[in-house]
């Protein structure tokens, strides 16, 4: 295993600029549809009852990024560097907007879906470049030596990666939640049509890379569904864990599960592939290929397991 994700990271993956700058918009108008949905009745419902959104967004942002790095290191015999970055990567992203439908689909808690996915999206802005260097530079520092030169050359400017998660969450968010404020009832027309617009799109704009890529993705896929199998699981059991440890109910449990369990891995896509946060003539193969099965394999374990929840008696 080890020596096949050797080779996976070693792979330069074909990715035009041009692709790279669609993908761009499609991530701004994802984030402009999760805005469309943001109110200031979500942060007062911070106020009143606070419990379950403050579980929900140390779940996310603090205990998934923990239990990545604790897997990555009882497993690093069997990962490469460049697969255990594309973990954290994907674990230091925001919750992916279709946890919103998954959450409805689960019997969940919608409100505290949007809440948690409102919250995490803005704070994301400063805690997704935080996690992902905190957790690099301590897996680089304490973890295993391994002779890579993805480990060596890979030192990431957190600043660089703020000022872009700054643009393709901040002003997105900015302008929906204008929008959602002074035009509402354009608002209630345009939010449904433009979340499956972007949801497709970003579904479309994943299978064109792995088209454009089929040859390393039959090569190594084999693994790479298994790491990302055991990770989201990993993080959706956690998720729902967390929350009975805290005491909160089913429905409240399964919304909190899901909200840690999807992430925001287009996001990831777009820092990847951004030549001023990951140099491009690095071997980034590993961490391309972990962030944008994880896409795909989020919505196929949510489904499923929103299905099961959605059958059981709460």
């Amino acid at each position: 295993m080890f020596e096949a994700l050797q080779k996976m990271d070693a792979a330069k993956l074909n990715f035009s600029e041009g692709g790279l700058l669609v993908l761009n918009i499609a991530i701004a108008i994802i984030m402009f549809g999760v805005a469309l949905e943001i109110k200031i009745s979500h942060f007062k419902e911070l106020f009143k009852k606070p419990k379950p959104v403050i579980v929900g967004f140390i779940s996310q942002f603090f205990i998934l990024p923990l239990i990545t790095f604790a897997i990555i290191m009882a497993f690093w015999n069997n990962l490469t560097a460049g697969v255990a970055m594309g973990m954290l990567l994907v674990a230091a992203c925001p919750g992916g907007n279709v946890s919103n439908f998954l959450s409805t689909h689960a019997k969940g808690n919608a409100a505290l879906s949007v809440s948690l996915t409102a919250i995490a999206t803005m704070l994301a802005i400063v805690l997704t470049p935080f996690n992902f260097y905190f957790y690099g530079k301590l897996y680089k520092t304490f973890g295993p030596w391994l002779d890579n030169s993805l480990l060596r050359e890979l030192t990431i400017n957190p600043i660089e990666m703020l000022k872009t998660v700054l643009i393709l969450l901040g002003i997105p968010i900015i302008l929906g939640m204008t929008a959602n404020h002074k035009f509402p009832k354009l608002t209630e027309k345009i939010k449904k049509p433009i979340k499956l617009f972007s949801l497709f799109f970003f579904m479309g704009m994943v299978v064109i890379m792995f088209a454009n890529n089929y040859d390393h993705f039959i090569k190594y896929i084999y693994w790479i569904f298994i790491v990302v199998l055991i990770h989201n699981a990993f993080a959706l059991s956690s998720g729902y864990g967390f929350a009975k440890l805290f005491k909160l109910n089913t429905t409240n449990s399964r919304t909190i599960a899901l909200e840690t369990g999807i992430q925001n891995s287009g996001l990831g896509l777009v820092l990847l592939f951004n030549p001023n946060i990951f140099p491009q003539d690095l071997a980034l193969g590993g961490m391309m290929i972990v962030t944008a099965w994880w896409g795909i394999w989020h919505i196929i374990s949510g489904l499923t397991i929103s299905t099961i929840w959605r059958r059981k008696t709460i």
